[in-house]
């Protein structure tokens, strides 16, 4: 299959662009290159993320705010960063502000504990979102608005909210929601019909598909597809980024990575032929700064970029990820998280544990928080002791619907029950169910091991520091004493004996420093990771592709970051011929050790 490179055309861009994809394909890097290359022909361009856990501030080499920064040496370039805590106290303020002065302190601190929840969160951030874009005065002196957006399920979400608040606000009678008085909403009505109008004028909005050429990433883009298209958003097309052609016939490694990427396209053909496709190859160095950007696209100066080739090098000591699960399974029960950066492996690190424990003998249940998993796909077969599930979003919120409607509506006339209807259809209850199922599944690490595949990192933050807070939420809206899953949350979160939190990471910078970010945040919450896995690792592959031998290189300085720098413990998987999906593969993938993984 022939497809042609990526090539942004500045005379055929829409003004809107929005690049969405699995975790990890190279979304942020794609979307700062496009930038780039639409301000070098003289275009004025605003970037934007959307992502709870941004890196666009290390890609561009620049530190990013809420507001727009010119980007240094390049004119007409400039990028923010939506933060949603930043984004939900602006909101506060913006409600609550006029009221100060007027009501008395006990009423304000009232409403700011009644902001102060994930809901707020969720709404001030798409708020920004749709100012951008409902709201031409904001962004009139751009030609072109460049969102970078947050792994694909966040993605679909935000989209959907825009529906979901408007159809809220049509049927809402009560002039009261999750998020207090319905007036500041109101305000933002035609904002808020403006950004659905414009994600669905195909003149106006393009969405961009990133995928690797990797079967899972391109399912994901294709269902991906689907889902916007319902929701309205038809003009798209695919970008599948790290395309390889070997230079080394005779090499095994660098013959299967491209026998796998042909696979994967030849598999997805059909969905790949719908729509305007393109490819990026794969470079040899870390996407990183003006230069990375520009071999990105172009392929310019990827010699002068790329690292020498060290003579002799000497790896850190690291570990395989069954001496791990050894010193896991002694608890006998309790929980373990993996968590990380989109792409970096989370899936396939949680299933091979969940594999290891259960053949030793353990009952284990692995289960994830994304919205977008492929646990199934990658156990792919059944192992005794072992079962599976998801979080699945409209299941839970409609439990959760049905069970306060049973506790309180029994107690309530027609009038009350009417409003406590209306109040669970708001778009925040399906945050309060998830957040419910994932206490649920948290606790059920008494008796068993609970293996928890998270959302990408900046989703997953949200549910942990979400915790306190939702328990304010829950009281409000359900007024009635909550389960003890959720009570006790952050108590078994914080207990080193009870959860093991693995960052999994690849050995490449964003990767490495998201994780290292997540930790720090994780130990805020007095919550300390149990070890490090690092995944994919081209170390001792022996490859005799000249791209592939730099990108190995480039591998040196993150694995002795990890090791040396943030992880008292660190496990080592390698790059793997074949995709790891069933028991048996996942189960050699967990024992592979560094000394041996040449000869795999």
């Amino acid at each position: 299959m022939k497809l042609p490179l990526y090539r942004p055309d500045p005379a055929n861009t829409t003004r809107y662009l929005f690049f969405t994809g699995k975790g990890g394909v190279g979304k942020t890097s794609l979307s700062c290159a496009t930038a780039l290359k639409l301000a070098e022909s003289g275009k004025r361009v605003l970037l934007v993320s959307t992502d709870p856990a941004s890196n666009l501030d290390e890609v561009l080499e620049t530190t990013l705010t809420n507001q727009p920064k010119p980007i240094a040496g390049v004119a007409g370039l400039h990028a923010l960063n939506i933060n949603p805590v930043e984004a939900a106290a602006a909101y506060r303020e913006r409600l609550i502000g006029p009221m100060r002065g007027l009501l008395p302190e006990g009423a304000l601190r009232s409403m700011e504990e009644q902001l102060s929840g994930s809901c707020t969160v969720e709404i001030a951030a798409f708020d920004e979102f749709s100012g951008l874009i409902g709201n031409p005065e904001t962004t009139k002196e751009y030609d072109h608005i460049i969102f970078d957006t947050a792994p694909t399920g966040h993605t679909l979400r935000l989209m959907s909210l825009a529906k979901a608040w408007d159809q809220f606000l049509d049927n809402n009678t009560s002039g009261t929601s999750c998020l207090g008085p319905l007036a500041g909403l109101e305000k933002q009505r035609a904002i808020y019909e403006g950004t659905v109008k414009i994600l669905a004028d195909a003149t106006a909005t393009t969405l961009v598909l990133v995928s690797r050429p990797q079967l899972a990433a391109l399912n994901e883009a294709g269902r991906t597809s689907g889902e916007l298209r319902a929701l309205g958003v038809g003009n798209q097309c695919l970008v599948i980024n790290g395309m390889f052609e070997t230079k080394c016939p005779e090499d095994v490694t660098s013959q299967a990575m491209q026998r796998r990427g042909l696979a994967a396209l030849e598999s997805a053909k059909d969905f790949i032929g719908s729509l305007p496709s393109f490819i990026v190859p794969l470079r040899p160095i870390n996407i990183l700064g003006l230069g990375g950007l520009r071999v990105l696209l172009d392929g310019d100066g990827e010699a002068a970029c790329a690292p020498k080739l060290a003579i002799e090098w000497t790896p850190p000591d690291m570990e395989s990820l069954e001496a791990l699960v050894a010193d896991i399974e002694r608890q006998g029960s309790g929980v373990v998280m993996t968590m990380g950066k989109g792409g970096v492996g989370k899936t396939t690190v949680a299933a091979a544990i969940a594999v290891m424990l259960a053949r030793r003998g353990h009952a284990v249940h692995l289960s994830t928080t994304d919205p977008a998993a492929h646990v199934a796909q990658t156990l792919a077969g059944q192992v005794g002791g072992l079962t599976l599930s998801k979080i699945d979003p409209a299941a839970e919120t409609a439990a959760y619907q049905a069970e306060v409607l049973q506790a309180q509506g029994a107690q309530m006339d027609a009038a009350g029950r009417a409003l406590l209807e209306e109040d669970l259809r708001s778009p925040c209850t399906e945050e309060i169910a998830v957040f419910r199922a994932f206490a649920r599944e948290v606790g059920n690490g008494t008796d068993r091991f609970v293996v928890l595949d998270t959302a990408p990192t900046g989703h997953t933050l949200l549910l942990l520091d979400a915790s306190e807070a939702y328990n304010r939420e829950l009281q409000r809206q359900s007024r009635s004493t909550q389960p003890e899953a959720v009570m006790r949350l952050l108590e078994r979160l914080r207990d080193p004996a009870f959860t093991r939190i693995l960052l999994v990471t690849l050995p490449e910078a964003t990767p490495v420093h998201e994780a290292a970010a997540l930790q720090e945040d994780l130990r805020r919450a007095h919550i300390e990771p149990f070890a490090w896995v690092i995944n994919q690792s081209l170390l001792n592959s022996g490859s005799c592709d000249p791209l592939l031998q730099r990108r190995e290189e480039a591998e040196h300085r993150y694995l002795r970051e990890v090791v040396e720098k943030h992880s008292a413990r660190t496990a080592w998987l390698p790059w793997q011929a074949e995709e790891p999906t069933g028991p048996d593969a996942l189960a050699r993938l967990a024992a592979s050790n560094l000394l041996t993984s040449s000869s795999l």
